[in-house]
């Protein structure tokens, strides 16, 4: 059994998705870009204000379960420029106990939707 999570906080999906799906106690929430859904704007002016606004959407994700960033096991990021490692690890450092913080991986990939510089997903359990 899975329940869809949606919230108005976080960026409406644009496609055939939710942005996360509830199964029994594992949260698995989707990509998540720097779009601000309260001004309807990208962030992109800075690759740190950019991350913090992905990191927040995740967030208020979260939050719709009932869930906070310390319920994350597990994280996948994803940026365009290998170079944006040491800046975008600085700011999504910030979220985590480093003693508890989730599992990660971080690879380059060719492109991201609206061509932004980084797109973070995640799992978290209850």
């Amino acid at each position: 059994m899975k329940t869809i999570v949606n919230t108005p906080d976080a960026p409406a999906p644009v496609g055939p998705y939710n942005q996360s799906v509830l199964a029994g106690n594992t949260l698995y929430v989707s990509g998540q870009i720097a779009i601000n859904q309260a001004a309807g704007t990208l962030v992109l002016d800075t690759i740190e204000n950019e991350t913090h606004q992905v990191m927040k959407n995740l967030g208020f994700i979260l939050g719709a379960s009932g869930m906070t960033y310390e319920n994350i096991v597990k994280c996948s990021v994803f940026v365009t420029d290998m170079e944006l490692y040491s800046r975008v690890n600085a700011v999504y450092a910030t979220y985590f106990n480093e003693d508890t913080a989730p599992a990660r991986e971080l690879v380059q990939v060719a492109n991201l939707p609206k061509y932004v510089n980084v797109e973070i997903s995640c799992i978290a359990v209850k």
